[in-house]
């Protein structure tokens, strides 16, 4: 191992250091949802991480430069030190933001009244919800769930953090048809926002048989988007969802071909992954208990460095990519994503199909195109 710091490795490796942490604190969970990639559960092979060892872990990135972290699960509100957890990385004098990704059912006022208490500088909340109704939430998550989310949500809202909470959205076959309905919701509760994301099928989602949404699907939101000017301005208020975003980014050029290792995730086993879809064993750091994230991440540079070069090789490889439009605004698509949902890193990613109908959409009427302003692609994206 080199005598240069991690920071230093990585860079010398062409790769970026940390920014964004996602970190499962816990696999266990009180729900048992069918679209869940990551399989948690009451009774799952992955429960609480030791919450000594997650405080050292965070110390150890927010020491490489990450400024942003995510705190998801499973559950998270189901570890028993999630207060100290959260407290603790929101003390974190660098971190300008922190976030908590919660299915909102066991939102009760003890529970809202901790999360009140740290502090309302740099936390964040995303609450899971999948439909405007229950039997579209429901189906997916189990019967009462949209009931108790909603429950769950009314109570951050009257706390006054209904300004820090924003709805996260599998976007699915079966769900798609909500959007418009569920803008309208994140609305009338007073919430900060919706954001959209493709569901993956991988874990429960491909034994179930859930799927993600049509080509179809997504031209419909973008005709929508554009013939209706309530909807349009409601989106823009309060939405963030595929299909519109991908169509104002467009025109854009990616840069980075990928996000790792900029977007690391820690699993709730203690498996530092480069990317928090890039869940491939063979890229992973198992750190043993106490050992420095410096020396565990000197060790990972290498294999990290193989792993950018697959994601700049992948354009010019994959057959989808050539002579297609979407491919400078793609640049083949997410590699993590490619392997959770076709088993390969040198795959066409899974939504593929639904870029290139957003790419080739062009249902608008003129003057109706983004500004050039608009037309970056926010992040995550």
């Amino acid at each position: 191992m080199s005598s240069a710091g991690p920071g230093e490795q990585l860079e010398r490796a062409g790769l970026r250091p940390p920014e964004a942490l996602t970190i499962a604190i816990t696999g266990a969970c009180n729900l048992r949802c069918r679209h869940c990639w990551v399989e948690a559960g009451a009774r799952t092979s992955a429960g609480h991480a030791p919450t000594r060892e997650l405080m050292r872990l965070v110390d150890g990135f927010v020491a490489l430069g990450v400024d942003t972290i995510w705190i998801t699960g499973g559950e998270p509100l189901a570890h028993p030190d999630w207060p100290a957890i959260l407290a603790h990385c929101c003390s974190r004098p660098t971190v300008r933001a922190v976030g908590i990704q919660t299915n909102g059912t066991l939102l009760d006022d003890a529970h809202v009244a901790r999360l009140r208490a740290i502090s309302m500088e740099k936390l964040h909340l995303e609450v899971s919800l999948d439909g405007a109704a229950a039997g579209t939430h429901d189906r997916v998550r189990g019967s009462g769930s949209f009931a108790a989310t909603i429950a769950g949500t009314t109570r951050l809202v009257a706390a006054g953090l209904g300004h820090r909470t924003a709805i996260a959205f599998t976007e699915m076959r079966d769900n798609m048809d909500d959007v418009p309905a569920l803008l309208e919701l994140v609305e009338r509760l007073g919430l900060r926002g919706a954001v959209g994301g493709t569901l993956l099928q991988d874990g429960r989602a491909a034994r179930y048989g859930l799927e993600p949404p049509t080509p179809a699907q997504y031209r419909a939101l973008l005709s929508r988007y554009h013939e209706s000017a309530h909807l349009r301005d409601l989106y823009d208020r309060v939405g963030r969802f595929c299909a519109v975003e991908w169509w104002k980014g467009r025109s854009s050029t990616r840069g980075d071909p990928c996000a790792f290792v900029r977007h690391p995730y820690v699993s709730a086993e203690g498996k530092i992954y480069p990317c928090r879809l890039c869940h491939a064993d063979d890229f992973a750091i198992v750190p043993a208990t106490g050992e420095p994230l410096a020396a565990a991440l000197g060790d990972a540079v290498t294999r990290w460095r193989r792993l950018l070069e697959l994601a700049r090789a992948r354009p010019a490889s994959l057959p989808e990519c050539g002579q297609c439009a979407a491919a400078l605004s793609c640049a083949g698509g997410c590699m993590g994503r490619a392997l959770a949902a076709c088993g390969s890193l040198l795959a066409a990613e899974d939504r593929c199909a639904l870029r290139k109908a957003v790419q080739l959409w062009d249902g608008c009427r003129a003057g109706e195109r983004p500004a050039a302003s608009e037309m970056a692609p926010r992040p995550g994206e």
